[in-house]
């Protein structure tokens, strides 16, 4: 738990951090901006978006049935290698249909994609694994660097501090258009410290590592001779992921039950991360690919991406080359997939199988986190 000091900022200009990396960092689908909002007249760099939400009684749409392609060798089907899963190639619809016109818009239209055969990581990279490549390597995240002066000028050298964001529950209900009142910008935050300086990772090594921005997360992956997945072969692991089943829906997952943001009723056993693995596998093997913590994916994020590729077969595809997000000019994005333990019926719904998530892809956070995949080719 962090403590007092721990989350305190240490001057003014922290305020002015936290108006910067908080205020623009949650995309609603519910209660949007108001133009006088303190986001409206920043341009700070170092944002990020976080969409989550949650639809406890889910049910599988026409798009979640896919056929997987019988003619890859036999040898792959179901194949454990080194934790990972295999999912053979297949042809598929990717997407979202019947949610709300604000959760689907950058994900129409359905479209078609073909994916040829990976592994995947059975589950997302814990915090042993981490460490692992750190001691390996003495990489240093970005979290663990000052605040560039690049991308914050307005800010004096002092209050440019290593550090992360972090959710901290306010003690009474409060409006849900002000994230500020449930996300800070903790100095000393980071994947080691995943609460501030005095906390730690003891006893949590297999929980998701998380304060980790993309780049991180692609180092991770290039060091363990594999790499992110793209969004379109995260989904398909997702949607083979999925299982029909309402009442393991209802706790099958690592989500928010109860008055968000303040009360976290955890009645899945969990307020926070849990440890990877803690809720029941898909027939295929893979676990928390909803719910816990966010994952990242390789591509650029597009709101209208999915327009320029409708209409025809799209073959492994890597997404747009440039990302471009109309409600933030400029921001440089990345894809990100699955919800976390934030998601809330009382938010969005983001977390579903076929909606999209957004990152500013150098901000990291205490519900972000990744796993790899590998090719076939170079297993």
């Amino acid at each position: 738990m962090a403590t007092k000091d721990s989350i305190k900022p240490v001057n003014k200009n922290f305020h002015y951090i936290n108006v910067f990396l908080l205020l623009s960092f949650v995309e609603m689908t519910t209660f949007p901006v108001a133009s006088d909002h303190p986001a409206s007249f920043l341009s700070q760099k170092r944002k990020n978006i976080i969409p989550c939400g949650l639809n406890l009684q889910r049910k599988l749409s026409s798009l979640d049935i896919i056929s997987f392609d019988t003619t890859e060798s036999k040898a792959h089907k179901m194949l454990i290698v080194d934790g990972m899963i295999y999912i053979p190639g297949t042809t598929f619809q990717m997407g979202a249909q019947g949610l709300s016109a604000a959760v689907m818009a950058d994900a129409q239209p359905i479209h078609t994609v073909k994916i040829d055969g990976f592994y995947i990581d059975k589950t997302e990279v814990t915090n042993r694994q981490f460490a692992a490549f750190v001691k390996a390597t003495k990489y240093v995240t970005v979290a663990e660097r000052k605040l560039p002066a690049e991308d914050f000028p307005a800010l004096p050298p002092e209050a440019l501090v290593a550090g992360s964001l972090v959710f901290t529950a306010p003690a009474n209900v409060v409006s849900l258009t002000d994230p500020s009142l449930w996300w800070r910008f903790v100095e000393g935050a980071d994947w080691n410290h995943p609460e501030g300086p005095a906390s730690n990772i003891q006893g949590k090594e297999n929980y998701p590592v998380v304060h980790v921005a993309y780049e991180d997360a692609a180092a991770y992956a290039k060091w363990a001779g594999k790499s992110l997945p793209t969004e379109a072969e995260w989904e398909l692991a997702a949607r083979a992921d999925w299982k029909e089943n309402s009442d393991d829906n209802v706790h099958g997952m690592n989500v928010f039950q109860g008055s968000f943001p303040n009360n976290d009723e955890a009645l899945d056993g969990f307020a926070g991360t849990a440890p990877v693995g803690q809720f029941p596998a898909s027939e295929k093997g893979l676990y928390d690919m909803t719910g816990n913590v966010w994952e990242w994916c390789r591509d650029w994020y597009d709101a209208a991406y999915y327009q320029t590729i409708a209409g025809k077969i799209a073959v492994n595809p890597k997404g747009p080359i440039a990302s471009n997000d109309p409600s933030e000019p400029g921001m440089k994005k990345k894809v990100i997939r699955g919800g976390s333990f934030l998601c809330s019926a009382q938010f969005c719904s983001r977390y579903q199988i076929g909606t999209r998530g957004k990152a500013e892809w150098k901000t990291s956070s205490n519900h972000v986190g990744f796993r790899c995949i590998k090719k076939i080719d170079n297993r």
